[in-house]
């Protein structure tokens, strides 16, 4: 596929976009959450172990812990600026059904290696998602409190120095799991950017709701999000925000839509995904992610026009359709992928459970 470009941005390496190599996890096991050092070479992952690669040629570089209790298992949370991964520790005690969480520092990711704790503001937490942020010392950490009802929080931490903001109690009603609430953050306002599922996404149900949380003050605005198509929007799939114009992009799952919203002006518009009616829900978008330099939206599709693969769609953010890559295996409820922008090189999950997938744009 031949490709157009429209950044204006200076240094950014030229790629052909499409796929590059195929990460397998070492050992084989199913990957639970990767990222990449988005102004770096190294990517973490979890697989049993915890596995460092390079980002470039998709290799292996370093596993641990040596020795994994059996009781023992890992999820990654993500990389955070300052090179910092964080990881959730889940132990079942003898005797226990259900684990205690603890979370884990590998800061940076490459010595490859545990280098301490985070210990959040409140008690037996589950991260439910994490920024992305890898430039302000900030990130926003959306949780729930698995003791008290499994009620919703909002939290900023500093996780390369363990430091909290103020905890933040969300409405149950309205930042439910059945409901999947998207998170995103605007590093230039210090704001949680929220895409919400009133109704648990039904057909014919209200609009989505976006949310914006000050992360010092804890202060919310909200508006009504865009509910095009016979069966409405239904759940927002994904969310990504661009911090340096305050455009969020997020992808619907009954109207295979994309909507491209000014968190200031409050307001959006929408395109069809390609080979697509409002209607199209087995090929809505899952995932988005951003690349604030060049000023685009990557979105993950899994059946893209028909043709039994999924791509990435790249977007600007007046809704322009700027290229395709195709060729992926994605699974339902695909995570977005995770970016290098310096590079035009990103990675995704896939084609198997174990493995990870280079591609450039």
């Amino acid at each position: 596929m031949a490709r157009s470009d429209n950044s204006t941005a200076t240094g950014i390496k030229k790629h052909v976009p499409g796929l590059g190599v195929v990460l397998t996890s070492q050992g084989g096991g199913q990957i639970f959450g990767f990222d990449i050092n988005a102004s770096g070479s190294d990517g973490l992952l979890a697989a049993g172990s915890i596995q460092v690669f390079d980002e470039n040629t998709g290799k292996i570089t370093a596993t641990f812990p040596k020795h994994i209790p059996k009781t023992t298992s890992y999820t990654l949370d993500g990389i955070f600026t300052g090179d910092v991964g964080l990881v959730t520790r889940y132990v079942v005690a003898k005797g226990k059904l259900y684990a205690k969480r603890f979370y884990d520092l590998v800061s940076p990711v490459t010595v490859a290696k545990f280098t301490g704790d985070w210990t959040p503001p409140v008690r037996d937490i589950q991260v439910e998602a994490a920024g992305p942020n890898q430039t302000t010392s900030e990130t926003a950490i959306y949780a729930i409190e698995l003791k008290n009802e499994d009620s919703p929080i909002l939290f900023g931490s500093n996780i390369a120095k363990n430091t909290f903001g103020k905890v933040i109690q969300l409405d149950p009603s309205d930042f439910t799991l059945g409901d999947v609430p998207q998170l995103g953050q605007d590093i230039a306002t210090d704001q949680a950017v929220f895409a919400t599922s009133p109704d648990g996404g039904k057909v014919g149900g209200s609009a989505p709701i976006n949310v914006l949380f000050n992360l010092r003050t804890g202060k919310s605005t909200e508006f009504q999000g865009l509910n095009n198509g016979f069966f409405g929007a239904g759940f927002v799939n994904g969310l990504a925000v661009d911090s340096a114009t305050g455009i969020a992009a997020t992808t619907t799952e009954l109207n295979a839509q994309v909507a491209f919203y000014d968190l200031v002006k409050q307001t959006g518009t929408a395109v069809q995904l390609p080979c697509t009616g409002s209607g199209s829900q087995l090929s809505s978008g899952s995932g988005i992610a951003n690349d604030s330099a060049s000023g685009l939206f990557l979105v993950t599709e899994q059946f893209y026009c028909n043709s039994g693969e999924g791509a990435i769609l790249v977007y600007d953010e007046t809704g322009t359709l700027f290229e395709t890559i195709t060729g992926f295996n994605f699974a339902i409820g695909e995570p977005p992928p995770v970016l290098n922008p310096s590079e035009r090189m990103g990675w995704a999950y896939g084609p198997h459970r174990n493995q990870l997938q280079q591609f450039f744009y």
